[in-house]
């Protein structure tokens, strides 16, 4: 079984428990406005361009047939769903200033990455599944968290949940842990900010905090300037996570800056025009008490 990979990242700590490597699987169904890693979002593969690396030396315009590479004004413009041989325009390159962004890889393949990582993962860590949206290659997934543990390495998953009953229950099977997104409480404004409605992570929601791994979820919130952290939005995931869970884990995530650095890559429009800054600590402790002032218990607050 295949799968299209975009980064696999090693001596993670942010992941889950102890020193782990993170797996990011390429496609995702959410066009959160604000996304951190917006190379994951189409589910293709596609040529990617970096201009800080670029010689301008043309290569790539003249290896073009069909105008999926152009040079004007001295800039290299790619048309990235063009029918090219990006293969041979990547390797006749000669200053790498082109990339696949992200490549196929086997189940088997996969795993002898995870292997070389092997020493730590008998001192607390493990492999976590990112993205993108893993559920998107949920089949492809569930055969890397299966052959994980059947090696006896510790399992997690990052997910927005949104996806099918099967397609989840398929992956919650092979799970130890897991961290799930709820990033809007209020369905029109999910579907403005996300692009589609919660109904179907609030469901799949409820299922995972009502399994046998319900202890080992931490339910996460990024905190969004404008768009998640109003009062409202706190409470009302709060109250729906711990009506579910009265025990349920609950962090809330400072704002990153960082991502908006990617988005050219991507030809994508970043939400915020000017640079935001992260909150401060007494800014995410407020957001804390709104979320146990809610029911929740247990909040972490990541500044």
């Amino acid at each position: 079984m295949n799968g299209n990979v975009f980064d696999i990242r090693r001596f993670s700590t942010h992941d889950g428990e102890g020193i782990r490597t993170t797996v990011f699987l390429k496609g995702c169904p959410l066009s959160c406005v604000w996304c951190q890693n917006p190379e994951g979002i189409a589910p293709e593969i596609l040529p990617v361009y970096f201009e800080n690396r670029c010689i301008h030396c043309n290569t790539c315009a003249a290896l073009s047939k069909n105008g999926g590479c152009t040079c004007t004004d001295g800039k290299v413009h790619l048309y990235k769903k063009a029918e090219e041989d990006w293969e041979k325009m990547i390797y006749e390159c000669p200053s790498g200033a082109l990339e696949m962004d992200a490549k196929i890889m086997s189940v088997q393949e996969v795993m002898e990455e995870i292997r070389k990582d092997a020493a730590f993962f008998r001192h607390g860590g493990g492999v976590t599944l990112s993205g993108g949206e893993p559920l998107m290659q949920y089949s492809f997934a569930a055969e890397i968290l299966k052959s994980c543990r059947e090696e006896g390495i510790h399992t997690a998953l990052e997910s927005s949940l949104y996806a099918s009953e099967k397609a989840f229950r398929t992956v919650l099977a092979h799970l130890d842990m897991s961290f799930a997104d709820l990033k809007l409480i209020d369905d029109e404004a999910h579907k403005k900010y996300v692009g589609v409605s919660n109904e179907r992570i609030k469901a799949n929601m409820e299922i995972l905090l009502t399994s046998e791994i319900k202890d080992q979820v931490i339910v996460r919130t990024p905190m969004i300037p404008g768009i998640t952290t109003d009062k409202a939005n706190i409470m009302g995931i709060a109250a729906f996570i711990s009506g579910i869970y009265p025990d349920v884990k609950y962090e809330i995530l400072n704002y990153n800056p960082l991502a908006e650095a990617k988005y050219h890559l991507v030809d994508r429009e970043f939400c915020f025009k000017e640079k935001q800054p992260k909150y401060t600590s007494a800014e995410m402790e407020q957001f804390k008490t709104w979320a146990q002032d809610a029911g929740v218990k247990n909040v972490i607050i990541e500044s």
